[in-house]
C-alpha cells in the first residue's frame, strides 16, 4: 500500500514539474504575443508593424502585465500580483485588477484612463477604447463588475458600472453609462444608456461613426422646437398687427 502511495506522489510530481515547464511557459508567452498583436493589427489601421506594436502599444503592454499578475492571483500571491498591476498602471495609465478574467483577443486601443475591476470578465476578442471604466457601483457585494460576451465593443469614455451583462457582439457606444443588462447584437447609447439598435443593419467592429449620438438628436429635437415657436410667434405678431391696423 505504501508503495503505490509513494508511485502516485512521484507521478504527481512529475505532472506538476512537466505543467511548469520552462519551456512551456515561454511558448505560452510568445503565443499570447503573438495572438495580441495579429489582433492589434486586425483591428487598428493605425498599426503599421508588429514591432511598432511590440515596442510602443502601451494596451498590449497592459495585458501581458495583466496576464503576469493574474497568475500570480490565481497563486494565492495576492500581493505580488498587486506590485506587478499597479506598476502597469503607473508604465501605460491602464489599470486592470489581477482578480479580473480576461479572454484572447482583447484590444485596448490607446488605452489612457482604461480601468478594469476585480470582479470583471471579458470574452474573447473584445475592443476597449480610451477612458472606459468597467467598474461597480460600491452597493453590490461578491460579483460586483461587470461580464462582457465575445467581440463586444466599448466606445472612448463609456463606463459600464455593476454586475451586470453585455453580451455577445453587441457595442457601447462612446460615452454612454451602462447600468442594466444590454443583450447580444445591440447598441447602447446614452446616460443612462438605452438600446438604439438591436439586430438588423450589421455594424463594422471599428464603426464607431454610424451609432446615433444622443446628444445629437435631442439637439435636433430643440432646434424643430425651436422653429415651431419662432413661427408660432411671427403668426400672433402678424395677427397683432393686422387687429392694430383695422382700428
Amino acid at each position: 500500500m505504501a508503495t503505490v502511495d509513494i508511485s502516485t506522489s512521484i507521478s504527481d510530481l512529475i505532472e506538476k514539474i512537466a505543467s511548469f515547464s520552462p519551456v512551456r511557459a515561454v511558448c505560452e508567452i510568445k503565443k499570447e504575443i503573438k495572438d495580441n498583436i495579429v489582433a492589434i493589427r486586425q483591428r487598428d489601421p493605425a498599426a503599421k508593424s508588429d514591432v511598432e506594436v511590440l515596442l510602443l502599444y502601451s494596451g498590449l503592454h497592459a495585458i501581458l502585465a495583466y496576464r503576469v499578475s493574474h497568475k500570480l492571483y490565481l497563486g494565492g500571491h495576492t500581493f505580488s500580483a498587486r506590485a506587478v498591476s499597479q506598476a502597469a498602471k503607473l508604465l501605460t495609465g491602464i489599470e486592470i485588477h489581477p482578480g479580473a478574467t480576461i479572454g484572447k483577443g482583447l484590444v485596448i486601443d490607446h488605452g489612457t484612463g482604461v480601468v478594469i475591476g476585480e470582479t470583471t470578465e471579458i470574452g474573447d476578442n473584445c475592443t476597449l477604447y480610451q477612458g472606459v471604466t468597467l467598474g461597480g457601483t460600491g452597493k453590490d457585494v461578491g460579483k460586483r463588475h461587470p461580464t462582457l460576451g465575445d467581440n463586444v465593443l466599448v466606445g472612448a469614455g463609456a463606463k459600464v458600472l455593476g454586475p451586470i451583462v453585455i453580451d455577445s457582439n453587441s457595442k457601447i457606444a462612446a460615452n454612454a453609462v451602462v447600468l442594466k443588462d444590454i443583450p447580444e447584437n445591440s447598441t447602447a447609447v446614452g446616460i443612462p444608456a438605452r438600446i438604439a439598435r438591436q439586430g438588423g443593419r450589421k455594424v463594422d467592429d471599428l464603426d464607431q461613426i454610424h451609432i446615433p449620438d444622443p446628444v445629437a438628436q435631442e439637439i435636433t429635437k430643440l432646434e424643430q422646437r425651436i422653429d415651431e415657436l419662432s413661427r408660432e410667434l411671427a403668426e400672433i405678431k402678424e395677427a397683432k398687427q393686422e387687429k392694430n391696423a383695422k382700428r
